[in-house]
């Protein structure tokens, strides 16, 4: 078999794939990449290259200055018919990625269009991934930040009746990053690519431990691609608040190659952990509250700084069955089911309608996880060793680019970080740390500590 995770990013979107020893076949829909200075004037080329004639663009008020403008400009000098949307935030703070926006693409849908072009970040990018596969249209990405590790994923993060859902899709088959545009994004956004792809430690250890604890499927090339990645990203990391175009490159080829990874695996797993559960959570709140969350990379950062520490106490830890089987005796699903509602208010029937199908506090279940856990606990522990990195290495990194390291520094108390930690397992059928440590007996102990 081709060792396809140490190939260089062009031959990585091979239209045949590969077979690998995991006993799947990998591959990514896409026909066209370009990461470089000065990729914006390649858009024509991508359109060309994905048989299409008159592209969809779908933006917001500020990627339409940041890129769009120049991107029409580029294609009317190509002969490029388009019709160009600029989506609205109807009201809200912000463009959010749910079914009013969705039904405002659709609703201003120029049938006579053979193509959807995303020019934009993560929230225009998991729009336009639903509206062009539901639409069965071809669908490319003109990135305006690094901001986030879904330009290459064959998935969407999306607000759906209130929760926040991964709907799986189709990766984009044309991807154009013009690393000079990238570099001038905010530096929130700079902060947040960063802060999305350092997550990543955790997320290919707790995959690991899923592979043990429920059997998940695991593919040690896909986790070795995603921390190839991870070598990229903190290799450019010191450069990167200097905005260095080469930089900032760096860093997109990392997400870019962390949305291969999930749409390899087709699942978000090499890409997602406690850290992203955090964010996940804190935005769901704000979402009920009425407020505007941060930015997701940057919440992932947080969350990856709360899960680093995590873990530290989780090396420490001496698993007691005796203590795991006390706890699972003393569950009170009525009071699991009120704290529910305390923390997710009109979305709590959502997360409760989860349980009903995942059956994750089912005692029989339990059992199967707690002696899968307790019988291989220094496998799990050698696994803990060898993803994560030193953890003051890892904050250092971070600090030097200015990013903020705690949940005080985004407005979170100290409340929402607990009911995050705890209620984290609750909001999908996946299995995390925090997962584990339900299963151990020690959720709540952890979240003392926190």
């Amino acid at each position: 078999m081709e060792r396809f995770e140490n190939l260089p990013i062009g031959e990585l979107i091979r239209k045949d794939g590969f077979d690998c020893t995991c006993g799947r076949h990998h591959g990514v829909d896409l026909k066209y990449i370009k990461i470089e200075r000065g990729a914006l004037n390649c858009v024509p080329e991508a359109v060309k290259a994905l048989n299409a004639k008159k592209p969809f663009i779908v933006c917001d008020k500020n990627t339409y200055a940041a890129a769009a403008k120049r991107v029409t400009e580029i294609l009317a000098a190509a002969g490029v018919e388009y019709t160009l949307f600029e989506a609205p935030e109807m009201g809200r703070p912000k463009l959010e990625p749910d079914e009013m926006a969705l039904g405002s693409i659709a609703m201003n849908f120029d049938t006579s269009c053979d193509m959807i072009m995303a020019v934009g970040g993560g929230v225009i990018n998991d729009l336009c991934k639903v509206f062009a596969f539901d639409t069965g249209r071809p669908q490319m990405i003109v990135g305006t930040a690094p901001s986030m590790d879904g330009f290459a994923s064959n998935s969407s993060s999306m607000v759906v009746d209130g929760v926040k859902l991964t709907l799986y899709n189709r990766c984009p088959q044309a991807i154009v990053l013009d690393t000079e545009v990238l570099a001038q994004a905010p530096m929130r956004m700079l902060w947040a690519g960063l802060g999305d792809m350092v997550a990543k430690y955790i997320s290919v250890c707790e995959w690991r431990i899923a592979h043990i604890v429920i059997e998940e499927y695991y593919c040690e090339h896909v986790a070795q691609l995603m921390r190839n990645a991870l070598k990229r990203i903190m290799a450019a990391a010191d450069h990167l608040a200097e905005r260095d175009p080469d930089s900032v490159g760096a860093v997109a080829e990392g997400l870019v190659l962390s949305g291969f990874a999930m749409s390899f695996a087709k699942v978000s797993r090499p890409a997602s952990g406690l850290e992203h559960y955090f964010s996940h959570m804190w935005e769901m709140m704000a979402l009920e509250r009425g407020h505007e969350a941060d930015l997701h990379g940057i919440q992932v950062g947080v969350g990856t700084v709360l899960t680093m520490n995590i873990y530290e106490d989780i090396k420490r830890l001496q698993p007691s069955r005796e203590k795991a089987e006390a706890a699972m005796k003393a569950f009170d699903p009525a009071a699991w089911e009120a704290r529910v509602r305390r923390v997710f208010g009109k979305t709590a029937p959502q997360v409760l309608a989860i349980e009903e199908k995942a059956h994750k506090n089912d005692p029989a279940r339990h059992a199967v996880r707690l002696t899968r856990i307790l019988d291989n606990w220094d496998e799990i522990q050698k696994i803990i060793r060898e993803e994560l990195p030193d953890r003051e290495w890892l904050f250092g990194k971070m600090k030097q680019t200015g990013m903020p390291m705690t949940p005080e520094e985004l407005g979170i108390s100290h409340e929402d970080v607990v009911d995050a930690f705890v209620c984290s397992r609750d909001i999908r059928d996946k299995y995390l740390s925090g997962s584990m440590l339900w299963d151990l007996g020690e959720l709540d102990d952890f979240a003392k500590r926190l």
